[in-house]
């Protein structure tokens, strides 16, 4: 009887953590910096990519950090992809995530799970969540859009085959990418591909990291056609290396490594790109791909006391037993450090097939060489180099074909950037497959659009006298943020003035302001600008905004323009300015909970602690209980002397909800203010 393949759109029961609304901050900060640097024995080529083209921020993405450790049992839209010999399940609504691949001849599931989703602070965006495979677009990290949903629909090819495809604007690129999965009948291994698409009419740095969760036992080994690596862990540092002899230990299984690092494998162009993780039966997850993929990496958690406790952090155990995981990814560059270029007007296509490796287990184990071969020849078997060509070939006629059956809606801004290309002569994507339809816009994009629609067919610069002479309309402000040249035109406009319009280009040019003094001077003024002169910030005096033009600024507007002014001061040096300015911020009646942690944090890490528990005793009640600000004040408390009480607060137990990955400031704190005792395992994140 001839096998099928079905695709059924279903549900799947999570306890699921709440995520949170959004932060109402933009995004202007710098990212953070990388955890390690490039060493010696690195090709130029890799250090040209580490080079170029990293992102100043996230802006005009705004932080998913509001979520909390309490989960709850949640309904997700699910979609299942099964033949004969697999069963992969995506969740549509968490940044497209494949959730499941279960090898129907093993009864193995390939992928490391969990029922239970706790979001934490890993990505670009602070929240993520582990397991599956995830998709990173853009920058170093885990995607902005990692947990949030995407536009998802059902296409039928001419050939019958029903194709999962799942698509987003990027805000940080300007970009469209998709990602298409389907199954053939007879087929072993599950099929994507990934389409990205740059309308612009310059280069833009791109990234992609396909992320793997596997599980790792103890006969866990990771093969890839490589014999030599990229190693860069937490201390600073990136070399070259031999994965089978780290100073005499083979990094190759996971559980050897004591400590968290990342290796990149050192592929030859000739070779095929593959990695697979093989368990002690030789079963386990192969990612195989077609030649654009270059890099293959692994990625493990290490056997330290920190390793252990973020993997228990991360995924949670239910029945007291241990569920570690590995990763294996693969990404455009060889390393996660670089950026590739992508011209204008490009559009790049891939396909990356999954299934069991289903290797010999002891060749598997054997030596490296012996491994290698071995790896190679399953791999074929799995899925022939023709079959990754066939493929690409049906991805690529396919990638057009209009969606059969809506399924999910994601965001609403590729819609708005649909319109706005459209009003500023922009080129464009074909939206034939991925549609941007108007029923997803928002109230986060309403302001925009009628922004847009109020200057529809005034195609004059605005600061040209003839564009002068449409009528006034004022712009009543925003909620939400764009980026762009052709926004700052809008917002500048004498016919669009407003102090709600000056304080979005101040944020505008906040985001793409360089560290140069000048450039935050600028900054500065144009935050004065908005707050309605230089000495707005007073209580009590100035602060209607621009006069004449429209209503004064909202309170919420108000708090935002002096938490930039602040910023921009801080970053420029004038450190007592700056944490004035934030101390404002948070005396205004809107207040909010993102900006009370932040002004905490600034304050004491510029000295300032005082200012920090002054700022935790005028604000809400409700945020004295969280466990970010507990930390706060107790590293506050210690740097004012008061270190008895601040080990009462860590005595107690706090529980920090957005730990940054790698930080260790529980445990530092710990050790200074309770010399002598032995750091509580609940404390010890240390990834070095």
């Amino acid at each position: 009887m001839k096998s099928s393949s079905t695709l059924t759109v279903t549900t799947r029961t999570l306890e699921l953590a709440e995520l949170g609304e959004e932060s109402a901050l933009p995004s202007v900060q710098p990212l953070l910096a990388p955890p390690y640097t490039v060493g010696e024995g690195v090709p130029e080529e890799i250090l040209a990519g580490v080079r170029w083209g990293r992102a100043n921020n996230l802006y005009p993405y705004s932080m998913q950090e509001n979520y909390t450790r309490e989960t709850s049992a949640t309904e997700l839209t699910a979609v299942a992809l099964e033949n004969a010999h697999i069963k992969a399940t995506f969740l549509p609504g968490l940044g497209g995530r494949l959730w499941e691949l279960k090898d129907k001849a093993s009864g193995k599931d390939l992928l490391h799970t969990s029922d239970r989703v706790q979001f934490a602070n890993l990505a670009l965006r602070n929240a993520w969540f582990a397991g599956g495979i995830e998709w990173n677009i853009g920058t170093r990290g885990h995607s902005p859009s990692t947990c949030s949903p995407l536009h998802t629909a059902i296409v039928r090819t001419p050939e019958g085959q029903e194709v999962l495809r799942m698509w987003e604007f990027d805000r940080l690129r300007e970009v469209v990418f998709q990602i298409d999965a389907w199954l053939p009948a007879e087929s072993k291994v599950l099929f994507t591909a990934v389409r990205i698409r740059n309308p612009n009419e310059k280069t833009v740095p791109m990234y992609w990291w396909s992320n793997a969760a596997v599980p790792q036992t103890p006969g866990t080994r990771v093969l890839a056609p490589a014999k030599q690596a990229f190693l860069s862990n937490y201390d600073g540092a990136m070399s070259r290396i031999d994965p089978t002899n780290v100073e005499g230990v083979d990094v190759t299984w996971p559980v050897n490594n004591g400590q968290a690092a990342d290796f990149f494998f050192d592929i030859e162009p000739q070779e095929r790109r593959w990695e697979l993780a093989a368990d002690a039966d030789g079963d386990g997850l192969a990612m195989v791909s077609s030649e654009q993929l270059r890099g293959r990496k692994l990625f493990m958690w290490g056997e330290s006391t920190g390793g252990h406790r973020w993997q228990e952090w991360l995924s949670p155990s239910n029945d007291g037993e241990p569920r570690r995981y590995a990763e294996i990814q693969s990404g455009l560059a060889q390393t996660q450090l670089e950026h590739v270029p992508m011209p204008a007007g490009a559009s790049w296509q891939w396909v990356e097939a999954y299934g069991n490796a289903a290797l010999d287990p002891a060749l598997a184990a054997g030596a490296w060489d012996s491994a290698l071969t071995h790896g190679a020849q399953r791999v074929e078997t799995l899925v022939p180099r023709q079959g990754i060509a066939d493929a690409l070939s049906d991805a690529g006629r396919w990638a057009d074909l209009p969606p059969t059956e809506l399924l999910v809606a994601g965001s609403g801004w590729g819609a708005l950037e649909s319109g706005r290309r459209q009003h500023s002569d922009m080129e464009w994507v074909d939206e034939s497959g991925t549609p941007f339809g108007a029923e997803t816009l928002t109230t986060d994009q309403s302001p925009w659009l009628e922004l847009l629609r109020a200057n529809e067919g005034i195609v004059e610069k605005p600061f040209e006298a003839s564009a002068a002479e449409a009528p006034s309309q004022p712009f009543g402000g925003a909620v939400s943020f764009v980026r762009g040249l052709d926004w700052e035109d809008l917002l500048t406009a004498g016919r669009n003035l407003s102090a709600e319009a000056a304080f979005h280009h101040a944020v505008m040019v906040h985001a793409r302001a360089s560290s140069r003094a000048a450039d935050l001077a600028v900054v500065v003024g144009l935050y004065d600008r908005a707050l309605g002169g230089s000495d707005a910030g007073e209580a009590g005096t100035g602060g209607d905004g621009i006069v004449g033009a429209g209503a004064p600024l909202s309170e919420r507007s108000r708090e935002l323009a002096l938490r930039g002014k602040g910023l921009a001061l801080l970053a420029a040096g004038e450190v007592k300015e700056g944490l004035h300015h934030l101390e404002l911020a948070c005396s205004t009646t809107y207040g909010t909970r993102a900006l009370l942690i932040e002004a905490m944090t600034l304050a004491v890490e510029n000295g300032a602690p005082q200012m920090a528990l002054d700022l935790l005793a005028n604000g809400p009640e409700a945020v004295a209980s969280l466990g970010r600000v507990e930390l706060l004040q107790a590293q506050a408390l210690a740097d004012v002397g008061e270190s008895g009480q601040a080990a009462a607060i860590l005595r107690a137990g706090i529980e920090v909800a957005d730990l940054r990955e790698g930080d260790n400031s529980i445990a530092e704190l710990w050790q200074r203010v309770c010399p002598g005792e032995e750091v509580p395992g609940q404390y010890q994140f240390s990834l070095r």
